[in-house]
């Protein structure tokens, strides 16, 4: 009989693999100081492109005011227990129907975590006979939901409408042939590696030929996008005719929790039943106060949109500008694609670091297939032209000496310790 723990430290897996060299500086990095455009990382202030913080309010002075007055006069506790046993508040119940007006939606229901939530979501809607189809480049939240899904999925290409429409023919085939169970079609409303936003509208037309119901993941686009920062349904006029709008609290608003908002019936019945909500503590009462004054900041003040959109244009078209491919990206999130292997990106991330002063995510094997460096910088309000002016500089410089070789080196340094 194989012991289970000697097993595992057997395989760390192809990133733990690295631990003891890249802990630390390539993989659990530690930037310092206060949440913004510039923060320390060992010791070197660094331009950040790394952060969930889209539209600056992680250190807006209304939202730390509120943050504070929260947990001075509620503490941590409150409310005590879940939402169903003891743990519903006014603000809770505030926060939730505030949501749901600006997403357009009959009724939200919060969520404690956003990565918990849709895996909890999938799993409340759909039993055994209904069939799940989802776009290949799903969230892993998404994934693992499905992983837990007792019945048929059906993986289309992603972003391929004719491939969705194939495999929404299959389940309809399959429905009928059990007499049993209904479709859910599953997307994001935009990609957050690649940054193209989900096919919404052309998927919602299918509607026309197939009966199924239709949930976005909207993380990305909730608070970038639309007249209104409503998100990629807004965008794309299709808000309507989306069932279940998911999104979490983590990326336009800088915070913790989510939800999930659509028909009131359908809330209601997700409410009654979501077994990582009804078996879990109530979201404390100072992020839901904090998640509401950052809701009032997000709609009352459409600049920090304008201005998040302005320095993603800037950077993006600089980058164009400079030879370098950022693929379909129509959102605000940057992918920079490159040629070179594991060795090879993380020479080059401590260049870029250590010489140019730079902090981006950074996306190698097993991620993407070998040979192939994914570079993601997330632009917000904060930054400002001289941050993008000296990224683009140095990439510029740092891509001629990833095309003439400078970086080949044979192993990870070691930078586990500073």
């Amino acid at each position: 009989m194989a012991d289970i723990f000697e097993r595992l430290i057997k395989h760390y897996g192809p990133i733990g693999q690295h631990r003891e060299r890249a802990h630390g500086y390539f993989v659990f990095p530690k930037l310092e100081g206060e949440i913004g455009n510039r923060m320390m990382f060992r010791g070197k202030e660094m331009i950040v492109w790394s952060l969930n913080n889209y539209l600056g309010l992680a250190n807006h002075p209304e939202v730390r005011k509120t943050d504070a007055e929260g947990a001075a006069k509620f503490g941590l506790a409150a409310p005590m227990g879940a939402r169903m046993m003891s743990g519903n508040s006014n603000y809770h119940e505030q926060l939730e129907k505030e949501l749901a007006e600006f997403v357009n939606k009959e009724d939200a229901a919060l969520l404690n975590y956003g990565y918990q939530g849709m895996v909890s979501i999938i799993d409340v809607l759909c039993g055994r006979h209904d069939v799940i189809v989802y776009d290949a480049e799903s969230h892993a939240c998404i994934i693992d939901g499905l992983r837990l899904h007792p019945g048929h999925r059906y993986v289309y290409k992603h972003n391929d409408v004719g491939d969705c429409e194939k495999q929404l023919q299959r389940a309809t085939a399959l429905i009928e042939k059990q007499k049993a169970g209904g479709i859910l079609v599953i997307t994001e409303g935009v990609f957050g590696m690649a940054g193209d936003q989900g096919r919404l509208k052309e998927i919602a037309d299918l509607k026309k030929k197939y009966q199924f119901r239709f949930l976005v993941d909207d993380a990305h686009g909730f608070g970038t996008l639309g007249k209104a920062g409503a998100g990629a349904g807004e965008e794309q006029g299709v808000q309507d005719d989306i069932d279940l709008y998911f999104s979490t609290f983590a990326k336009s608003m800088a915070s913790i929790g989510a939800f999930v908002a659509g028909d009131k019936l359908i809330i209601d019945y997700i409410r009654y039943n979501i077994r990582s909500q009804i078996f879990a503590k109530s979201l404390p009462m100072p992020f839901v106060l904090g998640n509401l004054k950052r809701l009032e900041l997000l709609r009352e003040h459409p600049d920090l949109k304008d201005k998040l959109w302005s320095n993603a244009k800037k950077l993006q078209s600089g980058l164009k500008e400079r030879g370098f491919d950022i693929g379909n990206t129509d959102s605000v999130v940057t992918p920079v694609y490159m040629k070179g292997d594991v060795p090879e990106a993380t020479a080059m991330v401590m260049d870029l670091r250590e010489n140019y002063g730079i902090f981006c995510s950074i996306v190698v094997y097993p991620v993407i297939p070998k040979g192939h460096i994914i570079y993601r910088l997330i632009p917000t309000a904060v930054h400002t032209d001289a941050d993008i002016h000296a990224t683009l500089k140095a990439f510029e410089e740092t891509k001629k000496k990833l095309d003439a070789g400078e970086y080949k080196v044979e192993f990870i340094p070691h930078m586990a310790e500073a």
